[in-house]
């Protein structure tokens, strides 16, 4: 691995990555269908990307899905798919979201809109009008921004951002919305050698995962003050990780337990690793159902519980990038039925 050209305040582990559980030789395949789709989005030709989702605890059905138009702005869906609003931004990339509880919702994107300066995009959801909410961009550090995704630290709920660069450079930020205008402030730098996108926190223990596009994925100690070193969880292999891997989500479990799903882009799968010992659980691919299955996944999402009569156990979104002859958009998956289809527990 390659070591980043930063400060020295910004240091830079070397990688001292583990190797990774192998699999016994080709895993099956099963396959789901999909519940619902959004609509379309505008702009053809690669547009849809990545998708975040805002679970409202007083009516599950009436949840949010949040999905980027990366040459357009950002849409917000309910959970039929039907479009509800859309906030015009230019090259916004992935997306996540934290509910930091008091009404207060903040949703962070990659932005790439300069490709020499990183910036991350602040919106509040105002989750009543179904809308989101600039709150302004922020610079983060030189390079094109990628990859987005969000950790609240469990001890003191601080927020923060990482910002994945297309050079495998990851940016840590720390992101303060408790005042009248947001701070965005660069703490940390991690990195891995090649093109790198797709990454998700465990809120609970403080796992950062990244997926390096043509070699695997990673996962690192999210907080700043831990090791910058990191650890081998799958590689790309052709087989049961076909490059690119691309989104990340996380099917939480209890205090430590539940899964890390992953896009195995080249082959238009989703691979499912266990927590705790990344060992390969299950492959799947969405298909099969009325509503047209995907193909070449970039971004994924994953959020367990009560959704409604649809999502009883759950709700996956997952962005498509063969809607032909629409425009690309996301499906929705029943998260009970994949836990289902491949004996999950």
């Amino acid at each position: 691995m390659r070591r980043a050209l930063l400060p020295a305040a910004l240091a830079v582990a070397a990688c001292a990555p583990v190797a990774p559980p192998a699999a016994d030789g080709p895993v099956a395949v099963a396959s789901v269908p999909a519940v619902a789709e959004t609509d379309p989005v505008d702009t053809a030709d690669d547009a849809a990307d990545d998708p975040a989702i805002w679970r409202n605890a007083a009516d599950p059905a009436k949840s949010l899905v949040i999905g980027t138009d990366k040459k357009a702005g950002i849409h917000v869906h309910d959970l039929s798919g039907r479009r509800l609003s859309f906030t015009p931004a230019a090259r916004l990339n992935n997306v996540d979201l934290r509910d930091l509880g008091g009404g207060t919702v903040v949703a962070a994107a990659s932005d790439r809109a300069d490709v020499a300066q990183a910036h991350v995009s602040l919106f509040r959801l105002d989750t009543a009008a179904a809308r989101l909410v600039p709150l302004g961009r922020y610079p983060v550090g030189a390079g094109e921004a990628y990859g987005m995704c969000l950790w609240q630290r469990a001890r003191d709920r601080a927020l923060f951002g990482f910002v994945v660069l297309k050079d495998g450079r990851i940016d840590q930020v720390a992101i303060d919305v408790s005042g009248a205008a947001p701070k965005v402030s660069l703490v940390r730098s991690l990195k891995l050698g090649t093109q790198s996108e797709g990454c998700v926190v465990d809120d609970r223990t403080g796992i950062l995962y990244v997926a390096e596009e043509d070699v695997g994925i990673w996962r690192f100690d999210a907080d700043p003050a831990g090791s910058s070193a990191p650890t081998a969880i799958a590689k790309v292999d052709g087989v049961n990780l076909v490059a690119d891997a691309e989104g990340l989500a996380l099917a939480p479990q209890g205090a430590r337990g539940g899964y890390l799903i992953a896009s195995s882009q080249g082959d238009s799968t989703y691979n499912v690793y266990r927590l705790g010992d990344d060992r390969l659980m299950g492959r799947f691919r969405i298909a099969g159902g009325a509503i047209d299955g995907t193909s070449e996944t970039d971004g994924i999402e994953v959020a367990v519980g009560d959704f409604g009569p649809a999502f009883p156990d759950g709700v996956m979104v997952a962005q498509d990038g063969d809607n032909a002859p629409a425009t690309q958009n996301f499906k929705l998956v029943s998260w009970g039925t994949v836990v289902k289809a491949l004996g999950l527990k």
